[in-house]
């Protein structure tokens, strides 16, 4: 399809946007190079009959504002018509059409379908790299759960076979009551910028030692996790590959802790407890307290678009 010609802004609605108090978005708008992400989004232009279509740097753009403020489809329309400095940071002007929420909807599920979420993060993990702002002196190993979009079924092991998300599952609150029926979001943060380098979405009951290996890039200076992912062939790997591995040591039966490895406990739970504002800013800030959509690759979707929603704030401040 031919693509509508955007952003055209005339001088007053330059000067307007800057008394509407949109420097933060124009902050995170200079941060990247987006020739880059453009280049990747490419593949989804098509040439055919029919109206010029949106170009998909901007859709691209306005689902990460979708992820920064927790909006549906719907209010991401209208917050694109409503706001300045919406329009402004995704490219358009007061005399361009404003995409409609099956616009939005239909070009999320293509970047899905076609997996092309995962190259837009690592572009992002990439020039954030250049740029320095990677410290890589250790990756911060967790977890988190998200309820899923439909209502937990009920009525014994039957009604899972039945649910309208048969990809969610059920997990049970660590030393808490209850549990979440739906994903967990595994994450490696990087130590002191705080920005995740590596995110993977499983069903809720999804051990976090499974995808641990996965998350783990090889370049960091240690790695920091709880008791949940200390295995030792994890340790032999990470030593051999010439890294430091921090993880909590898990007590059994035959072989109770050590003070020393108590205090060494300590020390690591103290330095990982900063993953846990990751996960605060996700789902206080950003919404992410349920999925929105049905199914693991939406799911994985919806929480690829959040970490780089996330990672372009986090850079902001850094950069600040």
């Amino acid at each position: 399809m031919s693509v509508k010609a955007t952003g055209q802004l005339g001088f007053g609605e330059i000067g307007a946007g800057r008394r509407a108090g949109s420097a933060a978005l124009d902050r995170v708008s200079a941060l990247v190079d987006w020739s880059g992400f453009e280049k990747a989004l490419a593949g989804l232009r098509e040439d055919g009959p029919g109206r010029p279509g949106y170009r998909p740097l901007l859709l691209f753009k306005a689902l990460l504002l979708q992820a920064w403020y927790g909006l549906s489809d719907a209010e991401l329309e209208f917050r694109l018509g409503d706001s300045l400095s919406f329009s402004r940071f995704v490219g358009l002007s007061l005399e361009d059409a404003v995409p409609d929420h099956t616009t939005l909807c239909r070009f999320r599920n293509r970047l899905v379908s076609q997996r092309l979420l995962e190259r837009l993060f690592d572009e992002l993990d990439r020039q954030l790299e250049g740029a320095g702002l990677v410290l890589k002196q250790g990756a911060m190993l967790d977890a988190t759960l998200i309820e899923a979009a439909t209502p937990r079924p009920r009525g014994g092991p039957d009604a899972l076979a039945k649910a309208r998300d048969p990809d969610a599952a059920f997990a049970k609150h660590k030393g808490k009551s209850g549990s979440t029926y739906g994903y967990k979001a595994h994450v490696n943060v990087d130590q002191g910028s705080g920005l995740v380098r590596a995110v993977i979405t499983t069903p809720a009951n999804v051990n976090d030692t499974v995808p641990a290996d996965a998350l783990i890039r090889g370049d960091e200076a240690a790695v920091y996790a709880d008791k949940a992912y200390d295995t030792h062939a994890r340790r032999d790997r990470l030593k051999q590959a010439g890294v430091k591995p921090r993880l909590m040591r898990r007590p059994n039966r035959y072989h109770p802790l050590s003070d020393r490895q108590k205090r060494l406990n300590d020390l690591i739970a103290r330095r990982r407890a900063a993953v846990e504002t990751t996960f605060a800013t996700w789902k206080r800030r950003m919404g992410l307290t349920r999925v929105r959509y049905l199914g693991m690759a939406k799911a994985a979707g919806q929480v690829l678009l959040t970490a780089m929603a996330f990672n372009l704030r986090r850079a902001a401040i850094l950069t600040a």
